[in-house]
């Protein structure tokens, strides 16, 4: 019997993953974490001497699976512009061996995509029914991919300032993901009246001020690697409703939270609920008075998830 882990690169994970319900697998993670069944300490940042770049450890415990594992993720300075992998290791609580070894980078954009899906599910309106997306990479289609079935959208709108610049090849490859979907000429033209709002972009600065909105809205943010990043200004978090994936640690790396609360009177108490929260009925869905606004940070829980439903599809 080998005690070498199985060792997946990035297409055989997003061949695998595409056999998979993600936003499913998720939304059974944050109810075992409600029911204890699960264990998400905060992540670990240990910074590179003479600011060489720095790296993340994403950890978590499955319980009822019997797993454990890590997700780390280095942020590698270079002339040429920062390098940032991932890697996942899956771990066995009954053996202690480890089972897989998984290039994080399909099973990131996968789970960050899809807790963002989890959450619209879980806060948007019920009716909501127009869609704006800020960001056109991988995550932000990948943001398109889960989240175009969970409302009647009458609309979808996204704005990227590369697309400006961008081929009539990549403007098409972008339009195929939906057919409600349009291009926006301008950030102010792609979130005008829309319902929801999903932020997905890499930007360490705010991409858009929610005061400046006609109605209020569902705003969900991601997270990126450079220090303290934010895609909304900070005390913007006073005047909103603020939910995210894991209140007992995303408050402690979230780059808007961390300065809303040195510089700007805010309280992490504030957070009105989580994904365990919503998901085990624990709190109710928001009524849309003011902004509601949802961040997720990324959960080694999420990683850990996906990579054992992977490993599970090879037994």
């Amino acid at each position: 019997m080998s005690n070498s882990p199985y060792v997946i690169n990035q297409s055989q994970a997003r061949e695998w993953l595409a056999q998979v319900d993600v936003p499913q697998i998720l939304r059974k993670l944050f109810r075992d974490l409600a029911a204890g069944q699960a264990v998400q300490p905060a992540q670990q940042l240990v910074e590179f001497p003479q600011g060489a770049g720095d790296f993340i450890n994403y950890l978590g415990v499955l319980a009822e699976d019997g797993v454990y594992g890590v997700k780390t993720s280095p942020y590698i300075v270079r002339e040429q512009g920062p390098l940032v992998t991932a890697w996942t290791l899956l771990m066995s609580m009954q053996t202690g061996q480890p089972l897989l070894l998984c290039d994080a980078g399909e099973l990131t954009t996968a789970r960050t995509a899809a807790t963002t899906a989890v959450a619209v599910d879980a806060l948007a309106p019920l009716k909501a029914s127009r869609l704006a997306i800020i960001g056109s990479g991988k995550v932000a289609q990948a943001h398109v991919h889960y989240v175009k079935d969970l409302r009647d959208w009458q609309s979808i709108s996204l704005y990227s300032p590369s697309l400006n610049q961008g081929s009539p090849e990549e403007r098409a490859q972008i339009r195929s993901l939906d057919p409600r979907l349009t291009i926006a000429d301008s950030r102010e033209a792609a979130i005008a009246d829309a319902d929801v709002i999903m932020l997905c972009t890499s930007s360490a600065g705010p991409v858009i001020d929610p005061s400046l909105l006609g109605k209020p809205a569902l705003i969900t943010s991601i997270s990126t690697n450079a220090p303290r990043a934010h895609e909304v200004p900070p005390q913007s978090l006073n005047g909103m409703q603020v939910y995210c994936d894991y209140r007992q640690t995303t408050p402690g790396s979230a780059g808007e939270m961390l300065i809303a609360g040195q510089q700007h009177g805010w309280d992490r108490n504030a957070i009105v609920g989580d994904l365990p929260d919503l998901l085990s009925g624990k709190v109710p869905r928001p009524d849309y008075d003011r902004h509601v606004f949802f961040r997720s940070i990324g959960l080694g829980l999420e990683d850990i998830a996906l990579a054992n439903a992977i490993y599970q599809l090879q037994h």
